[in-house]
């Protein structure tokens, strides 16, 4: 976590004038950290521009892994370290390997996922996180402004369009 950041809050009560809010912001010009509800807002995401998340691929891949993996295993086991001869073949029926190889497939695309999910928001267990307003979890919404993403205007002119979009309070946070 970056340390001296400075933000502008703009907080709101209602999440139709939150949507509305952020793209009336956004088209003005500014920079938005990030928004904070206390619950999911829909269509927020696609206001705010964000792309689609490329967790689904992550977790396909690693449940191929798992899959490849509790067959070769399987085949491994059954062929050359503790070989079965039933009626004078090698045992390796395909069909009796499917339970392991489910549930390998579905551990490792979970474990994956987290992984690839903690790695990429950057959840750290020894991080503090930032607190914008401890009102975000209970009833309001925030809109979070990073004053140095938004250099070319003023903080009067940003706190200015925050209260015209229909934020019932702009506050200054920072931190150290």
């Amino acid at each position: 976590m970056e340390r001296d950041k400075n933000f502008i809050l703009g907080v709101y009560d209602d999440e139709d004038v939150l949507l509305h809010a952020v793209s009336e912001v956004r088209t003005s010009g500014v920079k938005i950290h990030e928004v904070y509800t206390p619950y999911p807002v829909h269509g927020l995401e696609d206001v705010l521009g964000y792309k689609r998340s490329r967790l689904p691929i992550a977790a396909f891949l690693f449940g191929l892994l798992g899959t490849s993996l509790a067959l070769t295993m399987q085949l491994y086991m059954m062929r050359f370290d503790w070989p079965m001869i039933i009626g004078g073949k090698d045992y390796a029926a395909i069909p009796d390997f499917i339970p392991v190889t489910f549930e390998l497939t579905v551990l490792l695309a979970a474990f994956g996922m987290v992984g690839v999910f903690m790695i990429s928001s950057d959840l750290k267990p020894w991080a503090q996180p930032r607190i914008f307003d401890l009102r975000s979890t209970d009833d309001k919404h925030i809109m979070a402004i990073d004053i140095a993403n938004n250099t070319s205007m003023e903080v009067a002119k940003i706190q200015e369009i925050l209260k015209s979009s229909g934020a019932t309070e702009v506050n200054n946070k920072s931190f150290e």
